[in-house]
C-alpha cells in the first residue's frame, strides 16, 4: 500500500479528536475499521503514530514528523484542487502578452481582461519576446522602436500602434525645468540616463545629439526608477516617451522638432486571438495615456502635422 492524502487526512484526524473513538465518530467510520486502517498506515509509514490508552491517543516522534508534514502537504492538496476547479471554469481562450517598457500595457491588460484572462512577461529585450512568441509561448508582443526604424524578423505579424516625439525629465530643480520646450543642443554638456533596449536608439540619439552640434555626455543605462532618481537628483537628464506620467520632483519638457520619434508596435503570433479587436483596444489604451498627458497635447496643437497615430 502507498501512502495518500486520504491517510494523512486520517492521522490528522486522530490527533486532532484525541482518541480512535472520536476520529472515527468524526469521519463517519466505525471504530474497529478506523483502527484497523491506522494499523495499515503505521505498517507503511514504519512504526506506531500514537500512544493509546484508556486516556486517549497521543503522537509518538514519529506520528509528530508525519503529522507535520501532513498540516504543509494538505492544505496545499486543497489549494490546488480549487485553483484546479477555478482554472477548469474560465474560459479556454486567454491572452498571453510580452511587453517592453511602456505606457500602453496597463491600459491594453485592463481592457482585455476585462473579457478573458490575461497573462503578461516582461522583458527590456525586444528579441526574448520575440522569441517566446516565435515559439508559440505569447500571443503579442508589445515593443518600442526608434521612428524609422523597421519591425523585427520573424513569423509575427506587427501593426504600428502609434508614432510618439520623445520628450526629457529634468529635475524640479533644473536650470531648465520652466522652459516650455528645448532645442535638444539646450541639453549639450548634460550627463544622461536612459532604460535599457537591443534596438537602434542608442545610435539614432547619437546621431540626433551630433545634428545638434554635440557629443553627448556620460549614458547611465539602468531601470526606470534609477533613471528618474538621477534626474531628481540632478545627476542626469531623462529621455521618456511623450506619454510618460512623471514621478513628483521632476518635469517633462517636449523637445522642439521631435529630433527622436518613438514608435509602439504591436506584434502577434499568426494564432494569436482576436487580432482586430485586441489592436484595437491597444490603439485606444494609447490614446488613453495621450489623454492622460496635457504636456503632450499641448505639443501635439502646436505641431498639428505631426500627429500620433501611424
Amino acid at each position: 500500500m502507498d501512502l495518500e492524502l486520504r491517510h494523512l487526512r486520517i492521522v490528522r484526524a486522530v490527533a486532532d479528536a484525541g482518541s480512535v473513538s472520536k476520529a472515527a465518530n468524526l469521519l463517519g467510520l466505525a471504530q474497529p475499521a478506523l483502527t484497523a486502517q491506522l494499523k495499515r498506515i503505521e505498517r507503511v509509514l514504519g512504526g506506531s503514530l500514537f500512544e493509546r490508552d484508556r486516556r486517549g491517543a497521543r503522537p509518538t516522534l514519529l506520528g509528530e514528523l508525519v503529522l507535520e508534514r501532513a498540516r504543509v502537504l494538505l492544505p496545499a492538496a486543497k489549494e490546488l484542487q480549487d485553483e484546479a476547479l477555478r482554472f477548469a471554469s474560465t474560459p479556454s481562450v486567454r491572452y498571453r502578452i510580452g511587453a517592453t517598457n511602456g505606457p500602453v500595457l496597463g491600459g491594453l491588460v485592463d481592457r482585455l481582461a476585462a473579457e478573458r484572462p490575461v497573462t503578461t512577461h516582461t522583458s527590456w529585450s525586444e528579441h526574448e519576446l520575440t522569441t517566446m512568441a516565435d515559439l508559440g509561448r505569447l500571443d503579442y508582443v508589445l515593443i518600442g522602436a526608434c521612428g524609422d526604424s523597421g519591425a523585427p524578423t520573424g513569423s509575427l505579424e506587427w501593426e504600428t500602434i502609434s508614432v510618439d516625439p520623445v520628450f526629457v525629465l529634468l529635475g524640479a530643480g533644473h536650470r531648465l525645468s520652466e522652459e516650455k520646450e528645448l532645442e535638444l543642443g539646450d541639453l549639450a554638456g548634460e550627463q544622461w540616463s536612459v532604460t535599457p533596449g537591443d534596438g537602434c536608439f542608442a545610435d539614432c540619439f547619437a546621431m540626433a545629439c551630433a545634428r545638434a552640434g554635440f557629443t553627448p555626455g556620460t549614458i547611465y543605462e539602468t531601470d526606470v526608477s534609477t533613471c528618474a532618481h538621477l534626474a531628481q537628483v540632478g545627476r542626469a537628464v531623462v529621455l521618456c516617451q511623450a506619454t510618460h506620467q512623471p514621478a513628483a520632483g521632476l518635469v517633462k519638457v517636449p523637445l522642439s522638432g521631435a529630433p527622436l520619434r518613438w514608435r509602439q508596435l504591436l506584434g502577434r503570433h499568426p494564432t494569436a486571438p482576436d487580432p482586430a479587436w485586441v489592436l484595437a483596444q491597444a490603439k485606444a489604451a494609447h490614446a488613453d495615456a495621450v489623454r492622460r498627458s496635457p504636456i503632450y497635447q499641448d505639443w501635439l496643437v502646436r505641431n498639428p502635422g505631426f500627429g500620433t497615430a501611424p
